[in-house]
């Protein structure tokens, strides 16, 4: 079953994702010139109007140096907790 893009486990990696950009001080429009992508894309992957691909989790987490394998931890901790 594919989890909507306004699930809390998509809510829980937006927040995540927010988190760690501005931990490292980076503006939605540096992480999209990091990743030379338009800065709307990356504003959409933060607000709930885009779901969030592996390959650009990845990215992401790259263009902010952060550990991907936190972010599947998140994703697994929200979902054993959801009410499903």
């Amino acid at each position: 079953m594919r989890p909507s893009s306004y699930s809390k486990q998509y809510k829980d990696l937006r927040a995540w994702l927010r988190q760690k950009r501005e931990a490292k001080g980076l503006s939605i429009r540096a992480v999209a010139e990091i990743l030379q992508r338009h800065h709307s894309v990356i504003g959409k992957l933060e607000q709930d109007r885009r779901r969030i691909d592996i390959m650009e989790l990845l990215e992401y987490c790259r263009a902010v140096d952060a550990d991907p394998h936190e972010a599947i931890d998140l994703l697994e901790h929200s979902l054993d907790s959801s009410d499903m």
